[in-house]
């Protein structure tokens, strides 16, 4: 493609009417939902999905198609959409008020009061502001809004009596309706659940929020609201102050409203002309895989995570050096954060074990519910931690996504491990010269012995309950992250077989000389010779398995390593350059 008609991509940015207008940029067309949104029974609607999936966006496509105020640049907006071409009955009918609880203050109840109530205030006053030509005496009502001296929900009755009298609908709009409950969840105390009761349960502000809403859609001036937000953990406690609205988050036909298709992510490398030799490392496996529905047929990719690899690119001309959107590192403190109990810590490093679990995925549910399995494990999914690989009987087989998920898991485990054992002392300048050298000298001695002294040996007893190939195998990947100039990888398919782990070079380290297949066995303290020499004998196979496949044979530059771990104090290991 000529570079002087390629598209921008709109990296960061989520306004619509921004996007279509301005810098040329790239719009990936999902407004044929609109159309199926209107047609369903139920106008007040509500859609879960993860962060950075493009929420913000869609919001704001809603906005500018269903606001009367862009009647007149619907053409210019809307054109050469799906929906410009098939427009729906409602199309720019409504006064749009546009709720966005992301910066909600929740250091303490009196600060989320303030925070929550002005919030909402200057919610009412922009939206009498924007709508001037429809209410005549906006800003003598938003005089009056701002001279209130009560932190209290009347201010909406303002605008629903000034709408009711224009003969007007409002559609109501609400980005991260949940962002505060999830922040309290996140302080995991019993100062974060007294204050999610205080505020959200009965009596509770954002409840009364909430029953404002639902007496403004049953008397017809709220006609339809759109709620979005990552988890529905406020939905079973604001059921009798909001029971009116239908949650389509597991919808099949929704499936791909937000995130790209594979599809729409060549469109997006051939409408902004990255060539396809820049792409050098495999899209699918680091950002795709997420299925919202057992019944739906297309995996999606993190939207965010696309736009960031494909802007690197196109930046720097290259492939970014880091493939993981830097963002993500703040969803390994938060998922710290989430684990309630013991059983939620089990059951998320079985996760990290196997990679899977079977569960149900719970359309709402309590924060007095997290500290069961279903409910935490449908927070997981809900986050964009797991998501749905196949049906599996009454329940669903969850999995991890990606690989920049697996890496969010790594990530925890390792500093879950170190919390628990504070005897680690690990020097991240040693560890990562150590990977220095398994790289270019082809010495994985210093890096395992590293690990083996300064780490393993050290484990409390919490964790060495759980220590076995899975656990040593996913504490390797974690410190092996430390140090970028590899892509570790578990459970690498050579066709046959799976390797333990796979070393592969980053391909912004072309000089890397060696890349390594590592088999890992355990043998306890106390295991005879007999049982060690069998883990052997089982190893050197898969090995050689390993390096006669199909994807590994006959590599210069590949070494293989069989790793016994014996106990948590001693390994022992054998690098095989030839095998028999």
């Amino acid at each position: 493609m000529n570079t002087n008609t390629a598209k921008q991509l709109p990296y960061g940015n989520a306004n619509f009417k921004s996007i279509r207008t301005e810098n040329n940029y790239i719009y990936v067309d999902k407004t044929r939902f609109i159309e199926l949104l209107e047609k369903e029974s139920n106008k007040n609607q509500i859609f879960i999905r993860p962060r950075r999936f493009g929420k913000s966006l869609f919001l704001s496509t809603l906005a500018y198609y269903y606001d009367v105020n862009y009647a007149d640049e619907f053409e210019q907006l809307f054109g050469n959409l799906y929906i410009g071409q098939h427009p729906t009955p409602r199309k720019n009918s409504y006064a749009v008020m546009e709720f966005d609880f992301s910066g909600v203050d929740t250091s303490n109840i009196e600060s989320f009061r303030n925070s929550f109530f002005n919030n909402v205030r200057h919610t009412v006053c922009r939206f009498l502001s924007n709508h001037q030509n429809i209410f005549p005496k906006a800003n003598q009502l938003i005089d009056q809004i701002n001279q209130h001296e009560h932190s209290d929900l009347s201010i909406l009755d303002t605008a629903f009596r000034a709408a009711e009298s224009a003969k007007i609908s409002i559609f109501i709009i609400i980005d991260e309706y949940d962002h505060f409950a999830n922040d309290l969840i996140a302080i995991g105390t019993v100062i974060g659940d007294n204050f999610y009761k205080k505020m959200i349960t009965a009596n509770g502000l954002v409840r009364d929020f909430y029953e404002k809403l639902k007496t403004a859609s049953k008397y017809g001036v709220a006609d339809r609201t759109f709620i979005t937000g990552i988890s529905p953990v406020m939905l079973d406690d604001l059921t009798s102050g909001y029971n009116i609205a239908t949650n389509y988050s597991l919808h099949w036909q929704y499936n791909e409203m937000l995130g790209f298709t594979s599809s729409e992510v060549e469109r997006l490398r051939e409408e902004t002309g990255i060539d396809t030799s820049r792409i050098n490392v495999d899209m699918e496996y680091y950002y795709n895989g997420y299925l919202f529905s057992a019944d739906a047929v297309n995996k999606v990719y993190n939207s965010t995570m696309i736009l960031y690899f494909f802007e690197q690119i196109l930046e720097n001309n290259k492939p970014p050096k880091n493939f993981i959107d830097p963002n993500l590192s703040i969803d390994s403190g938060r998922l710290k954060r989430l684990i309630q109990n013991e059983d939620n810590r089990n059951t998320l490093i079985q996760i990290i074990k196997d990679g899977s679990i079977v569960s149900k995925v719970l359309e709402e549910f309590s924060i007095d519910q997290l500290n069961d399995d279903p409910y935490f494990v449908s927070l997981l999914f809900y986050l964009g931690l797991l998501t749905i690989k196949e049906s599996y009987a009454d329940e669903l087989r969850l999995v991890i996504p990606n690989y920049s998920i697996q890496t969010t898991y790594w990530a925890y485990l390792r500093d879950l491990v170190h919390d628990h054992s504070p005897d680690i002392k690990l020097n991240v300048k040693e560890l990562r010269e150590s990977i220095r050298v398994i790289a270019m000298e082809g010495n994985l001695h210093d890096f395992i012995d590293y690990v083996s002294q300064n780490a393993f040996s050290k484990l409390s007893d919490f964790d060495l309950l759980r220590f076995d190939e899975k656990y040593i195998k996913v504490l390797l990947l974690a410190y092996l992250l430390l140090n970028n100039i590899y892509i570790p990888m578990s459970e690498y398919e050579t066709v046959p077989g799976r390797a333990d782990i796979f070393l592969q070079r980053n391909p912004n380290f072309p000089q890397v000389k060696y890349e390594w297949v590592l088999e890992l066995k355990y043998c306890k303290t106390d295991a005879k010779q007999s049982e060690i020499d069998q883990k052997r004998k089982e190893g050197l196979e898969q090995l050689n398995q390993y390096a006669h496949s199909f994807r590994l044979k006959d590599r210069a530059d590949l070494k293989f390593a069989l790793l016994i771990f014996i106990g948590k104090d001693k390994y022992e290991m054998n690098i095989v350059d030839e095998t028999q």
